[in-house]
């Protein structure tokens, strides 16, 4: 009996002592993340696992792109760009009528500005933008900004020197002028290539608008070789959406590799604020300008003496036979011009020069204009609906200019 008592409290002790094991056992093993979430000791830290611990600096983002945000960035080529842009204040004599029916379209239509009452002479100042093209003080402006009857330019550059300028030569066709200051190692915008500026690329307007100089707005270019806007004769604009306010005119277009690709000239608006619809003349054509106002103190263009021409309408493209309205109707010529000795007349459709396709009027005078003088261009013309072929000898502009019954009208 006692030996059976025995082995039953030796029984029930080992399995005791078996629980108590099984039981540490099972917490020990209950708990695996104990010791991932145990840090360790400073003493035990290598400097590898501290390095591995740092968080690392962004990678620097693709040039041109600020880090972290994302967007263009163009701090370098703005700093660098408005040192060569500079104000433009032209002090101009202005005759105004002293007539109290000035301002009356019938009385001036039949009595003229100055018949009865006379005009007094008035200061005007025009202000705006140029752009330094050499070291040595060559600056390029806005025609419109220069004005007419001139007494006095002064130019204001990026460092706060004021110089009185000279005009050189200006081109109202374009509304190009350039002027002349008597500066040595003048910061300069370098010449850019405006033909191979695509829609979507971004540029800079920097300028003086309502006379806050060297201001910088940011766009893209929104359509290149816009016509018929109404801002001058020859018109191949480049268009874009950064900022141009007045007192931009004359002021640079920079594309993101800090060139001169446009002189700034005009906006579209309705109320005469910024709409978002701005114009610059692209700069190769600026470059053609400038070389020839440096070299002969005017731009030499070809000419094909006085001839009027207008854009087609339905209208008159069924009324001469055209089989569109692509093209351009002589509307006015006169006799013993280049044009009428040709064998062109009124009512004559140009739909070609030279193999090119004639889309409208603007593009027609670009052609002439950029003939040269002393050669002969080939026209295909429509007359009463038929084509036909006509060389045309192409003069120069100043030639035709003289002998023209007065001056092209603005369209």
């Amino acid at each position: 009996m006692l030996r059976r008592l025995f082995m039953s409290v030796v029984l029930v002790g080992a399995g005791l002592a078996a629980g108590v094991v099984m039981t540490t056992r099972l917490r020990s093993a209950g708990n695996p993340r104990a010791e991932e979430l145990t840090l360790p000791a400073p003493a035990r830290q290598t400097p590898r696992s501290v390095a591995a611990e740092t968080p690392r600096p962004a990678a620097p983002g693709p040039p041109g792109v600020v880090a972290g945000i994302g967007g263009p960035d163009f701090t370098k080529i703005a700093g660098q760009a408005v040192k060569g842009v500079a104000n433009i204040s032209s002090l101009q004599v202005v005759r105004t009528p002293n007539s109290p029916f000035a301002n009356d379209p019938f009385f001036r239509y039949f009595f003229g500005d100055d018949q009865f009452f006379g005009g007094r002479d008035r200061r005007a100042l025009s202000l705006g933008s140029g752009v330094m093209i050499s070291a040595d003080g060559y600056v390029v402006t806005n025609n419109h900004v220069v004005g007419e009857n001139v007494r006095e330019i002064t130019v204001a550059l990026g460092d706060k020197r004021e110089i009185r300028g000279k005009v050189i030569g200006t081109d109202p066709t374009t509304d190009i002028a350039l002027l002349k200051i008597n500066v040595s190692g003048a910061a300069v915008v370098p010449w850019g290539d405006s033909s191979k500026l695509k829609v979507g690329e971004w540029v800079l307007a920097i300028g003086s608008p309502f006379q806050l100089s060297q201001t910088v707005t940011a766009g893209i270019i929104s359509a290149t070789g816009r016509t018929n806007v109404g801002l001058a004769d020859y018109e191949d604009f480049v268009q874009t959406d950064a900022a141009i306010n007045p007192g931009n005119s004359g002021g640079a277009l920079i594309n993101t590799r800090g060139e001169l690709v446009g002189i700034n000239t005009g906006i579209f608006s309705e109320s005469g604020g910024y709409q978002g619809i701005g114009f610059a003349v692209p700069s190769n054509l600026v470059f053609k300008v400038v070389s020839d106002l440096m070299k002969y103190g005017e731009v030499r263009r070809g000419s094909v003496g006085y001839l009027r021409v207008e854009k087609l309408t339905d209208e008159l493209a069924r009324e001469f036979g055209a089989p569109n309205t692509n093209g351009a109707v002589i509307s006015r010529m006169v006799r013993g011009s280049e044009a009428y000795d040709a064998g062109l007349r009124p009512g004559d459709v140009i739909v070609e020069f030279d193999k090119q396709k004639v889309d409208d009027p603007s593009q027609f005078f670009r052609f002439v204009a950029d003939a040269k003088v002393g050669s002969t261009a080939s026209l295909r013309v429509l007359r009463s609906g038929k084509p036909m072929d006509v060389k045309l000898p192409i003069v120069s502009s100043a030639v035709a200019a003289a002998s023209a019954p007065g001056a092209r009208p603005r369209r």
